[in-house]
């Protein structure tokens, strides 16, 4: 099977039903069926064909999701670009991945354009679940980006996993601030609202001055965030957050750690427990909080179907229940492998398994919490120390408004956890509520007071941004 085979289950199915709104058109099924058609089409004269790159450099607009099905169906491979890149991570990938054609806005007009008068006729692509559908490049905050081979398989394995998981289905509706370019709004907002045959809005970017309004006017049923999102939406006044939740269904974050305080904030203004999950740019989704269960604050709940999660130390051996372990991943859901980096796919794989490098503890019923990544992994004086756990602390205190805590190099332990924070605390304060709580080893060695931290377009902080301590 195919994505566009899942997909005609609204195309055909739903095709006179309006599927997506945006900037006040509305658009049905069969028309964004008719329009990746068309352009398709265009592809095509262009001389796009099966296997050939397309690279998109483009904020969320339709013809982004005209070039995406467009791929899709010529078994073209769709290489989306961030859209906050600039010339030196965009000529990276434009040399790795080697593009037969390189669309940025100027370009999309032109294709739409040209489409306009061709056939509505689909192509005949022989598309199965092992073609390449896209090519996703990793963030790369802490080196070269890579690029990770996603197929029609591993998206309609994702698919349907969200689907079942989260109780997805036509009568609901999707408001998707997402960006187009990342996994989070491609994988799981525009193919769960093909998949299902939803309603969505889409928007271009997030606006936390308008989100409220938006909610108010659109009135969804679901809501895929990150979160620092969802911290801009705790600015919503009271009586208009219990409005949003009288019609919200669900609220899910990811593609970062949602600190509990925000978690717990969030169910007391809005009266919705945020469905955290935990995903990957190779691997799609792996754990999700159930739908319908306890949904643990801190955690990222259980493996979804199909899908096979171990817990190794670094001698490849599994580690008990509660203890820390380096996540490994196997199913359907997980990519072909990185693009023309054989040694590092190879690296990447043990027995079968993808090899996260993310931390993780599991609790005895099976609820997996994210301890960071390996590469966070603190070695002070012999102690290992995880840096979300004083994380989690610092974000408890009241006047802390973000946190991040890095290892830095020290003649004597080796490594010494240092604290960027957003406050209007003073170090001092800071120091002494850690004292107070935590075992000294893990007492941040300084205080760092930002503005703000770095952050992705998907909320994911960049530590090698972060000022460097003296």
């Amino acid at each position: 099977m195919n994505l566009i085979e899942l997909f005609d289950h609204s195309f055909t199915g739903r095709r006179d039903a309006i599927a997506l709104e945006f900037r006040d058109r509305a658009f049905t099924f069969g028309e964004i069926d008719a329009r990746s058609n068309r352009m398709a089409q265009a592809l095509a004269a262009c001389g796009i064909e099966t296997g050939d790159r397309l690279c998109v450099y483009l904020a969320n607009c339709v013809e982004m999701i005209d070039l995406y099905l467009a791929c899709t169906k010529l078994g073209a491979i769709f290489v989306p670009i961030n859209i906050l890149y600039r010339e030196r991570e965009i000529t990276h990938i434009r040399t790795d991945a080697e593009p037969k054609l390189f669309v940025t806005a100027s370009e999309a007009v032109e294709l739409a354009r040209a489409a306009e008068g061709l056939p509505a006729e689909r192509p005949n692509a022989a598309l199965d679940a092992s073609t390449p559908a896209a090519l996703v490049y990793t963030s790369g905050t802490t080196g070269t980006s890579k690029g990770a081979i996603l197929t029609h398989g591993n998206f309609l394995a994702n698919a349907l996993n969200v689907l079942e998981c989260w109780q997805i289905s036509e009568a609901d509706s999707l408001l998707l601030h997402l960006p187009l370019f990342h996994v989070h709004g491609l994988g799981n907002g525009l193919h769960a609202w093909l998949a299902a045959g939803l309603r969505m809005r889409m928007l271009e970017r997030f606006e936390h001055q308008t989100a409220a309004a938006t909610f108010l006017d659109f009135r969804p049923t679901l809501f895929f965030g990150v979160p620092t999102m969802y911290v801009r939406l705790l600015e919503t006044p009271p009586a208009v957050a219990r409005e949003i939740g009288g019609f919200m269904r669900l609220f899910v974050s990811g593609s970062a750690p949602l600190p509990a305080q925000v978690l717990e904030e969030f169910e007391a203004r809005f009266g919705h427990r945020i469905l955290e999950r935990y995903g990957m740019t190779e691997t799609l989704m792996n754990i999700s909080n159930p739908y319908s269960g306890e949904r643990r604050a801190g955690t990222v709940g259980l493996p979804m179907p199909g899908v096979d999660i171990r817990l190794l130390d670094d001698q490849g051996r599994p580690v008990a229940d509660g203890q820390t372990g380096e996540i490994y991943i196997r199913g359907p859901n997980v990519f072909a492998g990185y693009w023309r980096r054989q040694e590092a796919t190879r690296a990447a794989f043990v027995d079968g398994y993808f090899r996260s490098g993310d931390l993780a503890v599991r609790s005895a019923d099976g609820y997996y919490t994210l301890q960071g990544r390996r590469s966070d992994l603190i070695l002070c004086g012999g102690f290992n120390i995880y840096p979300r756990e004083i994380e989690e602390f610092l974000l408890e205190q009241e006047g802390v408004a973000e946190a991040v805590i890095v290892g830095v190099p020290d003649p004597v332990r080796g490594e010494v956890p240092v604290a960027y924070v957003v406050t209007r605390l003073d170090p001092a304060t800071l120091e002494a509520r850690c004292r107070e709580k935590l075992a000294s080893f893990k007492v941040p060695r300084a205080f760092v007071l930002l503005d703000k931290l770095p952050r992705t377009a998907l909320g994911k902080i960049q530590k090698h941004l972060l000022p460097k301590v003296v």
